[in-house]
């Protein structure tokens, strides 16, 4: 089975993606581009492979969802090329990589930090069929003005409620990152989804 390739530019591409994703994190709901030229193994999408390639490493356990786990060459495609562990427990990782976004675990399955250590919850990376900025959520919290939306799926049906039980957690719950082909957004733990009246 031949290892198929990483970045082309390990070290500036890494900083590329690394910079794309503090930026979509720091700035709640702003879909914006993510290019790749990253051809992974299926079904690991390019864009969750760029992620993943460029957050994490060995101190960061990886945990894919059924469709990836079923893949052994994906999971040695990250470990050579991320040089993380791949874990079969949602709860002990830091990252988790979802393509199965509609059928995505309970957020209460992953690691949701401490008061004390807030740090220690997980980020989720889910491959989704589209987002776009139309009408969907509407978001508020830091890094927002005023309120923004974005529409984006398929994803579970009560993601909403989901988003807002996670943010009521705060300064603990989850990080997210939602991808779509060349395209992405982040919804960090502080992002508060509002109601239809508010919206």
């Amino acid at each position: 089975m031949a290892l198929r390739p990483g970045f082309r530019d390990p070290v500036h591409d890494a900083q590329a993606v690394f910079r794309a994703a503090m930026e979509a994190l720091s700035r709640p709901g702003f879909v914006r581009a993510l290019p790749t030229d990253l051809a992974p193994p299926e079904p690991l999408t390019a864009e969750l492979a760029a992620l993943a390639l460029a957050l994490c490493d060995a101190d960061t356990p990886i945990w894919l969802d059924a469709p990836l786990a079923r893949s052994a060459e994906v999971a040695a495609y990250l470990r050579f090329h991320a040089g993380a562990p791949i874990t079969a427990t949602p709860e002990s990782a830091a990252f988790a990589l979802i393509v199965d976004a509609a059928a995505c675990p309970a957020f209460t399955a992953f690691a949701q930090g401490t008061p004390d250590y807030p740090d220690g919850s997980a980020t989720l990376i889910l491959a989704l069929d589209h987002l776009t900025e139309e009408d969907g959520l509407a978001f508020t919290g830091p890094g927002i003005n005023g309120r923004v939306r974005f529409d984006a799926g398929p994803l579970p049906a009560d993601w909403s409620a989901r988003l807002a039980a996670n943010h009521a957690l705060f300064p603990c719950g989850l990080d997210i990152l939602l991808t779509a082909p060349g395209r992405m957004t982040g919804l960090p733990r502080s992002a508060r989804v509002l109601e239809p009246a508010e919206a």
